[in-house]
């Protein structure tokens, strides 16, 4: 007892000497457990010691102008100044499965595989990363119907060794025989994985091209052909890049540099060097316009085991109906990005929210008012010559027949009175979209280098904004009626014994009110 008050008295001993530290007032320079000291420096000041930061310099009447420059041999260099440390450059070429026409099908998604390989300079693709890693940097490369990208993010200060290493990737890869077999197994594994995929939007995306543009430009398969990978080697990878790999079919694009350094850059190792399949003599390039046929393509498939599990996805039979668009280059482009935002959709299990499209027309006419469907989503695809805007459904095999005409019927929609208010939200909502996107720097590489390789200039956000809010109702019905006028694109995955005919789906786009034409069966 003796002891516990003893420890007691202690205790308020030493909260009273704590208590009588004056309340005001603090040392000149604050102690650490570490025992080191450092002086109190207001926030108003700069702390001692730490260098000078370097910020990004603009000129002030191009503040926000992407520039670009022509070089001898037709390379484009265009850039856009960023506040920041890391910086995104790459090489954009026009190459694509779009024009593999005289060549076997495949050979754009092999170069995509193979990228970032050996080259003439780099014995591995794991000596490119640690050359890459002295700067934080990483690498990609990603094939689409009409271009390729190679891309770097990295420290801002190693821009001299990264458009080195591009240059040395694009034109100088050394396709060793043990590299083309490791991507001929990569590319068939990304096939079975394809077709064995709950998800079948990729699927119906290159189903959809091939009805709408039937053996021509961007109807050809972007996915390698099963029949063709063991027929892809060296030679044929060479032929196609000594017509499609060159200079003047190229742009050397930057986000966060400075614009006179990239071009040096580019004088330095993109000017004169010669690529590894020889000097460029006469070029074959294929320069077709896409032609839309319009069409369907069906696979009859059994979807009721591609989720397995305890909570299974139901068997569902998928449908994507499309009608051609417009390509990016005219000015009806705008209307019908709106048009698609209008339309929105998405599945029938989105948390919803702000910014979700809960109040496009996919949603209030179709998910909301028919619970048996599982998934109602727009889609636009644009390119220079052509466009595709496409509704994708997915739901019970049994009501397959009352799934397309629901779609048909909001195809013909399209072409009827635009409610103001929901015009300016799907305007206001793009508009959204297109800013929120741009603060990535990756996507600004990306929009700046598909820009200038299409049109040789860039339009900035403000002037895309612009283009967005003069919009009006006459505008969105000009063009769905336009594109109402059109064949039919269809797709279809699943069970299809109920799916009607493609003469009554033209037939149900080209009428007043989106019914199907009765069938009548004999048997059932």
């Amino acid at each position: 007892m003796a002891t516990a008050v003893w420890a007691a008295a202690r205790l308020l001993r030493g909260s009273a000497v704590l208590c009588a530290r004056p309340r005001f007032g603090s040392p000149a320079h604050r102690r650490f457990s570490s025992g080191a000291t450092y002086p109190n420096i207001p926030l108003s000041s700069p702390l001692p010691g730490v260098p000078k930061p370097i910020f990004a310099t603009v000129d002030g009447q191009e503040k926000f102008e992407t520039k670009v420059t022509t070089l001898d041999n037709g390379l484009r260099v265009a850039s856009q100044n960023k506040f920041g440390q890391f910086c995104t450059v790459g090489i954009l070429i026009n190459s694509g499965s779009r024009y593999e026409a005289k060549y076997l099908s495949g050979i754009a998604h092999f170069l995509e595989k193979l990228a970032f390989s050996s080259t003439a300079r780099f014995d591995s693709k794991d000596e490119i990363l640690l050359t890459l890693e002295k700067h934080g940097g990483i690498c990609d490369c990603q094939t689409s119907r009409d271009t390729t990208m190679y891309a770097v993010s990295a420290d801002s200060k190693g821009l001299d060794t990264v458009v080195d290493l591009l240059a040395d990737v694009v034109l100088h890869p050394r396709l060793t025989d043990e590299e083309i077999e490791m991507t001929r197994m990569a590319v068939q594994f990304e096939l079975e994985d394809l077709n064995m995929r709950p998800d079948p939007e990729p699927l119906l995306t290159e189903m959809i091209h091939e009805a709408a543009f039937r053996e021509n430009t961007v109807g050809l398969h972007r996915f390698c052909p099963v029949e063709n990978i063991a027929k892809i080697d060296r030679e044929v990878l060479h032929s196609y890049l000594k017509n499609y790999y060159t200079p003047d079919r190229m742009v050397l694009a930057g986000v966060g540099v400075e614009h006179e350094h990239l071009v040096e850059c580019a004088r330095k190792y993109l000017v004169g060097a010669e690529p590894a399949w020889g000097a460029p003599g006469t070029v074959d390039v294929d320069r077709s316009v896409a032609q839309y046929t319009g069409g369907i393509i069906k696979v009859e498939r059994d979807m009721s085991n591609v989720s397995l599990g305890p909570t299974p996805i139901p068997e569902l039979t998928h449908i994507m109906v499309g009608l051609e668009s417009c390509s990016f280059l005219e000015d009806d482009f705008i209307p019908f990005a709106v048009l698609n935002m209008m339309m929105g959709g998405g599945g029938s299990f989105s948390a919803g929210g702000p910014g979700k499209g809960m109040f496009s027309r996919l949603y209030l006419n179709v998910l909301n008012r028919h619970h048996w469907m599982y998934n109602a989503t727009s889609y636009h695809h644009s390119y220079e010559d052509t466009g595709l805007l496409c509704i994708h459904a997915s739901a019970d095999p049994r009501q397959v027949r009352e799934m397309v005409e629901i779609i048909t019927k909001e195809f013909i929609l399209m072409g009827r009175t635009v409610d103001l208010v929901e015009l300016e939200r799907a305007k206001t909502q793009l508009m959204s979209m297109l800013m929120m996107n741009l603060e990535s720097r990756p996507v600004i590489f990306e929009d700046v280098g598909r820009q200038v390789l299409a049109t040789h200039s860039r339009k900035l956000p403000h002037e895309l904004c612009t283009l967005i809010r003069n919009v009006k109702p006459e505008d969105i019905k000009r063009v769905a009626s336009k594109m109402l006028r059109g064949k039919p694109a269809v797709a279809a995955l699943g069970d299809l014994t109920d799916l009607p005919t493609y003469e009554h789906i033209q037939a149900a786009l080209s009428s007043r009110d989106g019914h199907l034409p009765r069938s009548y069966r004999l048997f059932r």
